[in-house]
């Protein structure tokens, strides 16, 4: 295990885009995607990064690709370092584990969240409103309850700040009712059989979020990571009880950690203490094992 993070990535490439976690680099037809180990907390990257966590998301995500591959397609083209362009291999040290090669797609201007369990700005909003994201839900919810039903609540993208949640109507009149509908329906399907999978493996998923990209003949693709500990929140079954926040493999940890340090949520953030690097990393890989059923390894 390398004793520091990889922060950041310089490759001889075009870079496409570089987000709070992935930097994307063009290669013409397609995109090679690397998760670095940046984390970020309330829209902020902190630092230092979590060592190896850009390889336990690129490979929770690949797992869970292959695991939902018959609800909707998805973006990845090459995963084994082995069979990337030769162009690639003088790097396959820094870009093994924690990277793929992508089609190029549209991106959709939405996100799309799945809710099973009353939690986070949802459970927030329901306290003041009794509904979340507009969706009327029956009294006396406490939090962190199943939902009778799973919600689909999007939110807008931002490239900068927060996004922001948004109706299921809001959602329609961006990228049209029929998609809508699809994006709706195609997202719970994801998530039960996700939630489902999961369940049986002494998780639970709260809550997550997908992201959605269209290829040139319209075809809508599942895209970007999904089902990580950086999308999710990911309660432990054996510690589940209603009624209060649960105990996480996600970034719940260092959000609560956040929220005791004398800090505005604005850029920077406090330095992460040794102890929160090495929490953080133990839940993550906790929650890979878990899932999958093998030790991580890159």
């Amino acid at each position: 295990m390398p004793a520091e993070a990889i922060a950041q990535t310089s490759l001889p490439f075009p870079l496409f885009r570089r987000g709070k976690v992935r930097d994307v680099y063009d290669l013409g037809n397609t995109l090679l995607m690397v998760a670095t180990d940046r984390i970020s907390a309330f829209d902020v990257v902190l630092s230092p990064g979590i060592p190896d966590k850009g390889a336990c998301l690129t490979q929770m995500s690949n797992f869970w690709f292959d695991h939902l591959s018959d609800v909707i397609p998805n973006h990845l083209a090459i995963t084994d370092i082995r069979a990337y362009p030769k162009e690639l291999q003088p790097h396959a040290k820094l870009l093994r584990g924690r990277s793929v090669i992508v089609e190029k797609l549209k991106p959709l201007p939405v996100e799309c969240i799945a809710r099973g369990y009353l939690s986070g700005s949802g459970w927030k909003e329901y306290k003041k409103s009794g509904t979340v994201c507009g969706i009327p839900l029956p009294k006396d919810l406490v939090e962190s309850q199943k939902l009778p039903q799973t919600l689909f609540t999007p939110s807008t993208k931002a490239e900068t700040g927060h996004d922001e949640n948004i109706t299921f109507d809001q959602c329609a009149s961006i990228v049209g009712r029929k998609r809508a509908e699809f994006l709706r329906d195609v997202t719970i399907r994801l998530y039960e059989k996700a939630a489902k999978f999961a369940l049986a493996r002494g998780i639970i998923i709260a809550d997550t979020k997908f992201e959605f990209g269209e290829r040139a003949d319209g075809t809508i693709v599942l895209m970007d990571e999904i089902l990580t500990p950086d999308s999710s929140r990911f309660w432990p079954l054996a510690q589940y009880a209603a009624g209060k926040g649960q105990p996480s493999f996600d970034k719940q940890y260092l959000r609560d950690w956040l929220e005791t340090q004398p800090w505005d949520k604005t850029p920077p953030g406090p330095p992460l203490s040794a102890e929160v690097v090495a929490g953080t990393q133990k839940r993550y890989f906790e929650a890979y094992e878990r899932l999958t059923g093998k030790p991580f390894a890159i």
